[in-house]
C-alpha cells in the first residue's frame, strides 16, 4: 500500500485563503455541501468558481494507465467523479477502456461531458452497487474525506470490495499544526480529515490495502 503522486501532471491551484477564511460562513458551508450548481459553477467563495473541460486531467489520466498497466480490456471506477473529467479522458488515452463514474451530485451528473453520457450514476461511495471484484481500478480522488469518520471507512471498505486489488484514494491531510490551521480556513466539505497516521489507521480498519496520496493545501 504505497503513496503515490498521481496527480504532480495537474496545474497548480492559486487559491486566497484569506478571501476564502473571511466568506466561509455556516449558509455557505451548507450551500456547498449541496454540491449543486453553486459548488461547481458558482462564486468561487462556495467551491470550485467553475468546473469546466480544459483537458487537464490527460496527463493524469495516462500516468494512471501507464501505473496500473491498464489496457483496452480494462475496467475502471471513478468514485465521486464529478462532471467524469476523469472517466473521459481515461477512455481517449486508452481507446477500448471501460471507464465509469459515480457521484452524489445529481448537478454535475446532468453537466456531464457528452462522452461519458451513460457511463455515470448517483451513488454515494459508502453504497457502490456492484459485484464484487467488478473493476481491475478503482479511484477516488479527493471525495471520501466528504464523509465523516465512520460512513469513509465503510466506502473504503467498498472501494476495496468492488476492485481486483488495485486502488487509489486521495483525501485530505496535512503534516503540522500549522498545515492544519491554513486546510480548515479552507475547506467547505471535508466531514474527516486528519494527520497520515490517522487516515493510515482508517485504512487498515477498512482492510484497504490500495495505494493513496494527501491533499495538502498551502
Amino acid at each position: 500500500m504505497p503513496e503515490i503522486d498521481l496527480l504532480r501532471a495537474l496545474p497548480k491551484t492559486k487559491r486566497d485563503i484569506r478571501k476564502r477564511e473571511d466568506a466561509k460562513k455556516p449558509e455557505v458551508v451548507a450551500e456547498a455541501k449541496r454540491y449543486g450548481q453553486m459548488y461547481f459553477d458558482g462564486p468561487r467563495e462556495y467551491g470550485y468558481g467553475g468546473y469546466r473541460y480544459d483537458g487537464r486531467w490527460v496527463p493524469v489520466a495516462r500516468d494512471i494507465v501507464a501505473q496500473y498497466g491498464l489496457g483496452p480490456t480494462s475496467r475502471v471506477l471513478d468514485v465521486g467523479c464529478a462532471k467524469g473529467f476523469l472517466v473521459k479522458d481515461l477512455m481517449s488515452v486508452c481507446p477500448g477502456l471501460q471507464a465509469y463514474g459515480v457521484d452524489v451530485s445529481e448537478y454535475a451528473l446532468e453537466h456531464c461531458e457528452p462522452e461519458v453520457v451513460g457511463r455515470l450514476a448517483i451513488a454515494s461511495a459508502e453504497r457502490l452497487h456492484f459485484p464484487d471484484a467488478s473493476f481491475d481500478l478503482v479511484l477516488s480522488i479527493n471525495a471520501i474525506h466528504n464523509l465523516p469518520r465512520d460512513r469513509a471507512r465503510t466506502a473504503l471498505a467498498e472501494i476495496q470490495r468492488v476492485s481486483r486489488g488495485k486502488a487509489f484514494v486521495q483525501v485530505d491531510s496535512y503534516h503540522s499544526p500549522e498545515e492544519r490551521a491554513i486546510f480548515e480556513s479552507w475547506v467547505l466539505t471535508a466531514e474527516f480529515h486528519d494527520y497520515p497516521a490517522g487516515w493510515l489507521a482508517l485504512f487498515a480498519e477498512a482492510g484497504y490495502t490500495g495505494d493513496y496520496a494527501w491533499t495538502v493545501i498551502t
